[in-house]
């Protein structure tokens, strides 16, 4: 019996896998890839944008991690699950379940705050509703603390002697039972905007001076208005204050008009209610259905904290409870720094016999907490709006969520986890992710950042270029194997861990030292005697919002100026919430928003944000479409003999509508199969191998000055560049081609679909249309352009932004990434923290002064 124990303890005691197995990997650019990902370790993957790196860590790694975990589960469960389709991959083995936190997470809507996004609120909801004191609904007095409530017992008022029931966690949440019944929740309140119904008092009501009544409500209207006894004849500047007030604020009540037709002279007598101008604007807001409709009036409305919750969202019966003298809505006022503190404090006010009780739910909130402070968040107060916290504090926020569970055996997968992130937010990112390889985990992040791929355990780099190009490993090992690796293209700057721009003596971008002399200062060490303002300046002044200070900023024209903080510091609310509407503003000749106090821009004719969004919604948006090269080819092949004798126009080449388009996948190039409970898998049409066109498409060919014949589907199979070579003699699509290839996306393959393209390739797409023109009445807004960008990509992006400057363009860029700071000709930097202690500007300069300013977090980096 002995001997079988041993016997069958010695079969269960096989050597525990050191590492996940890939073989075969050939999703999307992958070349069928083989390789060994160390586990318990923490793996960074490299490469140039295109390269293949978020296609072996999410497309295979986590793909087949969280797969292979779902499939697990029931079929019933299943079915409710958003699952990830087989990744192509012969084999993958001792992969772990797998949790992914995908780069740019979502920007949430009207309700979510900082307190639901983290969840810290669910703990502090919990608090009040088990440690409070409430309020007695028959006397108003409040009860001291008491077990009655989690033991879901009545609770006796101490003063009337009446019975009542204390509050559970979900009657204080602003999302259910504890919302205000006024703003629903929201903590804001549409109200009418009475100065945007009359916008222009120089005209008549007749001539349309009351607006909602020519878009809103029926144009009789103003018969009974005069009927009201209102002159409709008159510049509305002169009616009196009484005939104003009709307008604006008369009773409903009925007139009897006489109304003529339009269309004819028939007339009728009717007898019509009076709808005054704010009363048709709240009847319609009081009908819309949808977002078409709410814009249709969002233009008479204005956004203002509720009158009965003080934007707190919370009902009158949430905001009772009581912990320590305060109200939820008040603890959720504090920052986190502050409420943390105040929480620890909770147990000792309360009964001897509540406070095991008190202890657990406050260690709960401490838990979720400690994560968030370790990120750095701990000046964000829980009522935050999540739809004004900035890309880098959102990334932090899901990170926090993701790890804070002492979990084990997991693979975490992170796709850039340094998004907007400022260099001195980085160690305590490391802090996180070390913590999670401590509890038994694995991590593998896709990055760019020379700074953590220096702290990985082991790197693989993916290259050698973007597109079909890419898609192999060309060097792997520790970061010091990597660093010395001839074939590695991150190399020099591994070895310049954070000084990437020293590395590359030679590499940087040309920049006309003569018209923009700051271009010459990459370095601190280089002295730079020029006027920033000598093009000119923008001048902005705001008021107070959020944790912002009253801000007066300059502006230089025609320069390439970074605007740099730490996260949470007011880099988003001065660009994109105050410079870029103040400019438009200004522009169109319309009120800016209510806390820009003024701006000065003369010769300014728009701003333009170049974001990383996503280019349309569906596979038809191809990057020849978007480019405007698709239709130039169209017109081309419509010429050809070919088409000619077989009768085809431009519009038949259109893989949209067109008669060439392939009629299996309606011109998509895919098509999706219902497997039932499994995920649905799309797949390259069978019909036309992803090409979108039939068949006899191809037999329509068009010959090029260098002699070759090619189709269209086989132009649009082709990448950029080659297509270039392929395009001789069509100088628009030339054209186009070119700035596509000087943007860096040559790679590119024309019948790409855009909304499958990473945020970097998104923003430069955007740039395309705007290269090659004079633009010295634009202001380009970049919100961290870098992001996604490989170290040499940094610098071909730099290479576009002298372009535009040498038109005359004055470029802002938000960002964190210190080769684009170290190329600026005028640095704003916003701090000295985050939050409360933030929200000011600390220094103002070329790089090299922010760099000797002993004030500035940023120049320290610098």
């Amino acid at each position: 019996m002995a001997q079988m124990v041993r016997h069958a303890g010695g079969n269960s005691a096989q050597p525990a896998p050191t590492h996940i197995e890939i073989r075969g990997a050939r999703v999307h650019n992958l070349k069928n890839v083989d390789l060994d990902i160390p586990l318990g370790k923490l793996v960074g993957i490299a490469g140039v944008s295109g390269s293949g790196k978020s296609s072996l860590a999410l497309g295979v790694l986590y793909a087949e991690g969280s797969r292979r975990y779902l499939e697990a589960l029931s079929t019933y469960t299943r079915r409710r699950l958003t699952q990830a389709g087989r990744a192509q991959v012969d084999d993958v083995r001792h992969v772990p379940a797998a949790l992914a936190l995908h780069q740019r997470p979502a920007v949430p809507g009207v309700r979510p705050t900082f307190g639901t996004m983290s969840e810290l609120l669910n703990s502090l909801r919990l608090l009040f509703s088990r440690c409070g004191s409430h309020a007695c609904p028959h006397c108003g007095a409040h009860v001291p603390p008491t077990l009655a409530v989690a033991a879901e017992q009545p609770i006796t008022c101490t003063s009337c002697g009446e019975t009542f029931y204390g509050p559970g966690a979900e009657d204080l949440a602003f999302n259910s039972g504890g919302a205000c019944p006024t703003c629903g929740g929201t903590g804001v309140q549409r109200v009418v905007d009475e100065a945007s119904l009359v916008p222009d008092e120089s005209i008549s009501i007749d001539d349309g001076a009351v607006k909602p009544w020519g878009s809103l409500m029926w144009d009789l209207m103003k018969q009974v208005c005069a009927a009201m006894g209102v002159r409709t004849n008159v510049p509305f500047c002169e009616l009196t204050p009484e005939e104003r007030d009709i307008v604006f604020h008369g009773p409903a009540v009925k007139r009897h008009i006489l109304y003529r037709a339009k269309s004819s002279d028939d007339f009728a007598e009717l007898d019509f209610t009076y709808y005054n101008a704010v009363y048709s604007v709240e009847n319609a807001l009081a009908k819309v259905k949808d977002e078409k409709g709410l814009k249709r009036v969002a233009r008479f409305l204005k956004e203002g904290p509720c009158p009965d919750c003080g934007g707190t969202r919370l009902s009158a019966a949430a905001r009772a409870p009581r912990v320590r003298g305060i109200n939820l809505a008040q603890a959720c006022e504090m920052t986190l720094d502050d409420l943390s503190e105040w929480v620890t404090g909770v147990s000792e006010t309360l009964p001897e016999d509540m406070r095991p009780m008190a202890v657990r739910i406050c260690e709960s909130f401490a838990d979720t907490a400690r994560r968030l402070l370790e990120l750095g968040l701990g000046y964000l107060s829980l009522d935050r709006a999540g739809a004004t916290l900035s890309t880098g504090e959102r990334q932090r926020v899901q990170l926090a969520r993701s790890v804070r569970n002492r979990t084990t055996g997991v693979l975490y997968v992170l796709d850039e986890p340094s998004i907007g992130l400022h260099p001195a937010n980085i160690d305590g990112l490391l802090g996180v992710m070390r913590d999670l390889l401590a509890d038994g985990n694995s991590v593998v992040m896709v990055d760019h950042d020379t700074r953590i791929l220096a702290e990985a355990d082991w790197l693989v780099e993916m290259g050698p270029v973007a597109g079909a190009g890419g898609g192999r490993v060309i060097a792997e090992g520790t970061v010091d194997e990597v660093s010395h690796d001839p074939k590695s293209r991150i190399a020099p700057f591994l070895a310049n861990a954070g000084r990437g721009r020293d590395a590359l003596a030679g590499t940087e971008s040309s920049r006309d030292l003569s018209t923009h002399p700051a271009g010459a200062d990459s370095t601190p060490e280089v002295a730079c005697e020029f006027d920033p303002f000598d093009l000119g300046r923008i001048h902005l002044e705001t008021s107070a919002i959020h944790t912002v200070k009253p801000l007066s900023v300059d502006i230089p024209r025609g320069r390439l100026v970074v605007v740099t903080g730490v996260s949470g510091s007011g880099k988003t609310t001065l660009v994109l919430e105050s410079l870029i509407p103040a400019l438009n503003a200004a522009a169109a000749g319309t009120p800016p928003p209510a806390h820009v106090r003024g701006v000065e821009a003369e010769g300014i004719r728009r701003a333009e944000l170049i974001d990383s969004s996503p280019i349309g919604i569906n596979v038809r948006s191809t990057v020849a479409t978007y480019a405007g090269v698709h239709d130039e080819l169209r017109r081309a092949f419509a010429r050809t003999e070919d088409a000619k004798q077989a009768g085809y126009k431009a519009g038949d080449f259109s893989y949209n509508t067109g008669k060439l388009r392939c009629p299996t996948c309606d011109g998509t190039g895919q098509i999706s199969l219902d497997v039932q409970f499994l995920p649905d898998v799309d797949i390259p049409c069978p019909s036309c191998r992803g090409s979108r066109y039939a068949a006899f498409a191809s037999a329509i060919r068009r010959t090029s000055k260098d002699g070759s014949a090619l189709s269209l589907p086989q132009l649009m199979a082709m990448s950029v560049d080659e297509a270039i070579e392929a395009t001789l003699g069509l100088k628009r699509v030339q054209t186009r081609l070119q700035t596509l290839s000087s943007l860096g996306l040559g790679y590119l393959t024309l019948g790409e679909a855009t909304p499958a393209l990473s945020g970097g390739e998104a923003q430069r797409l955007k740039l395309a249309s705007e290269m090659g023109r004079a633009q010295d009445d634009t202001v380009f807004v970049f919100d961290e352009p870098t992001i996604g960008l490989h170290p040499l990509d940094v610098q071909t992006l730099l290479g576009v932004f002298d372009g535009l400057v040498s038109r005359g363009a004055t470029i802002v860029v938000i960002e964190h990434d210190l080769d684009v700071i170290h190329a600026a000709d005028y640095v704003i930097d916003l701090g000295p923290g985050g939050g409360e202690h933030g929200g000011r500007i600390v220094a103002t300069g070329t790089p090299k002064q922010i760099a000797e300013n002993p004030e500035s977090v940023t120049g320290r980096y610098l």
